[in-house]
């Protein structure tokens, strides 16, 4: 695993021409004055009318009500030598960068992607992650979890972008998927028996409690954020089942207690209600897709206080492609089953008290789509504000990272975004992100991207 991350970091400083986009970007010293003509409060679940946003040096250093003094903030600027913007966003609702807590920015899934994987290099998918990641931010998505990849690339794209490399959101990578033989993970499954090797750990397969202890160390090593494990079937590989059980209790167990030890949180890939059942019992954070969780699963992690994300969007999607022959038999088999049921389970869960976060499986369905999924989460029966603050608020929780995103607040980093009207009136609006700031540098002003 080691030996291909230093691929992938070349692939991304092979993207010269983005460098030179993202350098041209404003920088974030200086003074912004954001004059919203609304501002969503996520953690009083309020909408206010006029604030004033106050952005310098990349953090929020003032938030009050009504109109600013435009003349007055500029004057103070020049005097200290600060660089000085005004952007008044009218007709619109400002609200915190929005958070997508279950991406993969490293692939896009399309019909050829079954072939692709014998064609592609890891170079060759790490490139194309700095376009994706571009799209997510320009979407309105300032921060996302990446549930993993194969080559450990999405953590050299969060080097990347944390470098000011390439423009993307604040990334929280898994690293590798960790699953067993066999399993969804398993990067040879679908391969002729000549061809499949006996991947390991290191290549995040495992197959007892003693693997999984050093597949978390190689995580730390590799300097991921995050564990992604994979106890149930998936709906993409080229298995029979997208819900049987792939890992045991024991094994789930051991992954959680190693990567609690090495301050990782575990999110768990989970269709079926047993493998959903032994991650809870387990210990993981949250359970991702959730698709045929039951009453028990539901209770079970309502008093665990496991989180829920549900990926509306990715049913949807491999539903439809399913009918343009898009997958191989066993695979349309699959997505034709999960997909119909998905919203339903969503609905059932936030009406069983389930904590929920915002994510969609971007990647499965094309990057830049993501806010599709607040439509569908208010199709299963979720209010407006709830499903926006399942984006900001209760994914800014999910991620431990509650006290730097999800809100607009004085002190903290100046991730804003803007939709044109009311997003509480009409939740599609969340489609058409009009203005963009990550850390006080403005990525999107007026609909257009300003890299």
């Amino acid at each position: 695993m080691t030996a291909r991350l230093p691929l992938a970091i070349a692939a991304i400083a092979l993207c010269l021409p983005v460098v030179a986009h993202a350098a041209d970007a404003p920088a974030r010293h200086g003074v912004s004055v954001l004059d919203c003509a609304r501002l969503l409060d996520t953690a009083a679940g309020k909408m206010l009318g006029e604030t004033t946003v106050v952005v310098e040096d990349g953090r929020i250093r003032e938030l009050h009500a009504g109109a600013p003094d435009v003349e007055a903030y500029r004057k103070t600027a020049v005097a200290a030598g600060n660089p000085f913007r005004y952007v008044k966003i009218a007709d619109a609702t400002c609200m915190p960068g929005l958070i997508d807590s279950h991406t993969h920015l490293t692939m896009q899934f399309s019909k050829n992607s079954y072939s692709d994987k014998f064609r592609l290099n890891p170079a060759d998918y790490a490139i194309r992650s700095t376009v994706y990641a571009r799209r997510t931010l320009l979407a309105g998505f300032t921060t996302v979890r990446n549930l993993g990849d194969e080559h450990n690339e999405s953590i050299a794209l969060r080097n990347a972008v944390n470098a000011g490399i390439v423009p993307g959101p604040h990334i929280f990578s898994a690293g590798q998927f960790v699953g067993t033989t066999g399993g969804h993970a398993d990067p040879t499954n679908g391969f002729r028996w000549d061809l499949q090797g006996d991947p390991g750990p290191k290549d995040g397969i495992i197959n007892s409690p003693e693997d999984a202890w050093k597949a978390v160390r190689q995580h730390y090593k590799d300097g991921a954020d995050l564990i992604k494990i994979m106890p149930s079937g998936g709906v993409l590989d080229e298995s029979s089942s997208s819900e049987n059980p792939q890992m045991t209790l024991d094994e789930i167990k051991a992954v959680v207690a190693a990567a609690h030890d090495y301050g990782f949180t575990v999110a768990a890939h989970a269709h079926g209600a047993e493998a959903i059942r032994r991650a809870v019992l387990g210990g993981v954070d949250s359970i991702e897709h959730g698709t045929f969780m039951d009453a028990q699963d539901m209770k079970l992690m309502k008093e665990r206080g496991t989180w829920y994300v549900p990926t509306i969007i990715a049913g949807q999607y491999v539903m439809e492609k399913a009918k343009e022959g898009w997958y191989p038999p066993q695979v349309a088999r699959k997505a034709e089953e999960v997909g119909p049921v998905i919203m339903a389970t969503a609905g059932k869960a936030y009406r069983a008290g389930v904590k929920i976060a915002f994510g969609t499986d971007a990647g499965v369905y094309p990057h830049g789509d993501n806010a599709r999924e607040f439509a569908y989460m208010v199709q299963a029966g979720m209010p407006p504000m709830f499903v926006l603050q399942a984006a900001t608020t209760h994914a800014a929780e999910l991620l431990h990272k509650q006290d730097q995103f999800g809100r607009i607040a004085v002190g903290r980093g100046a991730d804003v975004i803007a939709v044109p009207g009311n997003p509480l009136d009409d939740i599609t609006l969340m489609q058409h992100v009009s203005f963009v700031m990550k850390d006080g540098v403005i990525y999107k002003q007026g609909g257009k991207p300003t890299i």
